[in-house]
């Protein structure tokens, strides 16, 4: 969760500076040559089933897209709002589990992941409208967030199975290779520059740990995966909300409205209720 909370508020500041495409790239590159250095030093050995490995580009493709979804929304939307809107990954996540996989939430936790919708609703509309007159709308990069929502919620049921059949580090690593792969080749068809050479030192460095900070919390999520149901494992996982929230809230001074405050409180509320 804090992983996750201190990557995503830095990844939505570089989107905005550097673009979403190349500050999600150089993250996950940092972020695999972690994974891998880890891989190396604990020799995990693991059973490569042939149904985990078909599944692997599939994972890769799918956390690709929703990452580059999000980062894109964090680029034209206010943090605060996009990363609330984000929470909408776990009930993705839970709903595949639920009708799929057999996993079941007891009623306070279905009460959780209603107040995380409500919440996600309440936060994504600009509310300004209805002072003018004007229609209501949403506010910007919400669309963006809701589709990569979709992406990295399937992702984590797929994440899950792999992860049970390979082992929580081998998982991480080969995901981790399918993205970089993935995202070059998604940069040769769209000719999509992924150069840093005019960008400064201080922003490459903070890239570069925020990549080895994200690849921890993939890692630390899917061991989670392997002892315990995506079912309750994600919600906790997705309060990462809080920590991108405050993060914007304190050090650039972001402004909500009092009613998407209420629908950030709400959808935060939700997901700790979700995870008891």
């Amino acid at each position: 969760m804090f992983g996750w909370g201190i990557y995503d508020f830095f990844a939505g500041v570089y989107s905005k500076t550097i673009g979403p495409y190349k500050t999600f790239f150089w993250s996950q590159l940092a972020g695999l040559s972690f994974i891998l250095l880890v891989f190396f030093l604990l020799g995990n050995p693991f059973p490569a089933t042939l149904g985990a490995l078909a599944l692997l580009p599939i994972a890769a493709i799918f956390y690709s897209l929703g990452y580059i979804f999000f980062m894109k929304g964090f680029e034209i939307g206010n943090i605060s709002i996009v990363a609330a809107i984000m929470n909408l990954w776990a009930v993705f996540t839970m709903l595949t589990a639920f009708l799929f996989m057999g996993q079941r939430l007891t009623p306070l936790q279905s009460l959780g992941v209603t107040m995380i919708i409500c919440g996600a609703i309440f936060a994504s509309l600009n509310w300004h409208g209805i002072d003018t007159g004007k229609r209501f709308q949403l506010s910007a990069g919400v669309k963006e967030t809701i589709l990569g929502a979709f992406f990295f919620g399937t992702f984590w049921n797929i994440s899950e199975i792999i992860s049970e059949q390979l082992g929580w580090l081998p998982t991480t690593l080969f995901v981790k290779i399918g993205i970089i792969l993935f995202l070059l080749l998604l940069s040769y068809r769209s000719g999509q520059k992924l150069g840093l050479l005019t960008v400064d030192t201080r922003t490459k460095s903070m890239i570069l740990l925020i990549g080895f900070i994200e690849a921890g919390a993939v890692a630390l999520v899917n061991y989670g995966l392997t002892v315990g149901d995506a079912i309750l494992i994600t919600p906790i996982a997705s309060a990462l909300s809080v920590v991108t929230i405050a993060l914007a809230v304190v050090l650039l001074k972001e402004k909500v409205s009092t009613l998407q405050g209420v629908g950030i409180l709400t959808a935060v509320s939700g997901i700790i209720i979700t995870g008891v």
